[in-house]
């Protein structure tokens, strides 16, 4: 039998949507009420220090007339500053030299990991990612105990067979021995997030592979490499972002090479000592801010390459 729709029936349910719209709204009452400390959070410590140092940067600290509005002319300043140029232009080659290295051993650490063609994987994987708990002032310091001319190990080394000192801290060394230090820390961090990525390969691709005869390297380069691309992009931005922030590595060495690492040496660096050597707090906040300008192109131009390459592929 059909059911018979009756004047009761259709009368009833909005009365049931009724009854449900008090539950419903004490359920958006508890979700905002369970966000609430984070947005709070988020808003005092992220929004609240962008927003007050967006507005020193449209100022200037005069001698005479005190403070006065100067509107975007911080930041054409900062684009003409030969400082804060050549200190981009430093990280930039950083970029290029150190991330391809550096997410390259990353890559081939979690590969050889999940292939389990290494003894003890777990003390091998333990000691790979151990460089990236030690906080960055601590391994900034042991490198550069390590790198010094006097005392260090391999000074003292060259000095034992009567060689030169090798200048780990000169001028031509410097920046590749802080990608060093850099790479040495982060390599774990990287390793960690595309080893996940490929222990999440679903496990009839290997089965396939298998069938149709393909080894070890032809499995990684087929199917595990493409299949942690989104990882290996993740970890692209994260080193973009990453680079042109150093700051920690370069202000501690900085002491065992003042001649080397000037105070314009990275944009960070150069931003923290117009801060609070210089005082200069208006113009540090415009070069803070193109600053992250220029990152945030950068992580765009790079996922935006990476998703083009993507399609292409596909459209093959």
């Amino acid at each position: 039998m059909t059911d018979v729709v009756t004047p009761e029936r259709t009368l009833a349910q909005p009365r049931k949507h009724r009854h449900s719209s008090p539950m419903r709204r004490k359920q958006n009452a508890t979700a905002y009420l369970l966000i609430a400390p984070f947005v709070a959070i988020f808003v005092l410590f992220l929004v609240t220090p962008l927003v007050y140092a967006g507005y020193l940067s449209l100022f200037r600290e005069q001698l005479v007339g005190g403070t006065a509005f100067v509107g975007l002319d911080n930041y054409s300043r900062a684009l003409s500053d030969p400082s804060f140029l050549s200190g981009v232009g430093r990280m930039a080659l950083f970029l290029v030299i150190q991330v391809p290295v550096m997410l390259g051993l990353s890559l081939l650490f979690a590969l050889l990991l999940d292939a389990g063609v290494l003894y003890l994987q777990r003390f091998i994987r333990l000691g790979i990612f151990v460089p990236y708990a030690v906080p960055g002032v601590v391994a900034a310091l042991m490198w550069g105990y390590l790198y010094g001319p006097d005392f260090g190990p391999a000074a003292q080394i060259a000095d034992a067979v009567g060689a030169p000192a090798p200048p780990f801290l000169s001028a031509d060394w410097m920046l590749f021995s802080i990608m060093n230090i850099v790479t040495w820390e982060f390599v774990g961090y990287n390793m960690i997030i595309i080893y996940a990525a490929l222990r999440a390969i679903p496990a009839e691709l290997y089965d396939a592979a298998s069938v149709d005869g393909a080894g070890a390297v032809r499995t990684a380069w087929s199917i595990k490499i493409p299949a942690v691309r989104p990882a290996l992009l993740l970890t692209l931005i994260f080193s973009v972002i990453g680079s042109f922030q150093l700051f920690t590595e370069p202000n501690l060495l900085q002491s065992l090479a003042p001649n080397v690492i000037g105070t314009d040496y990275t944009p960070n660096l150069y931003a923290y000592n117009l801060s609070f050597i210089n005082r200069d707090l208006n113009y540090a906040a415009a070069i803070a801010f193109v600053l992250g300008i220029v990152i945030m192109i950068v992580s765009y131009v790079v996922q935006l390459s990476a998703q083009r390459r993507e399609r292409k592929e596909r459209a093959r």
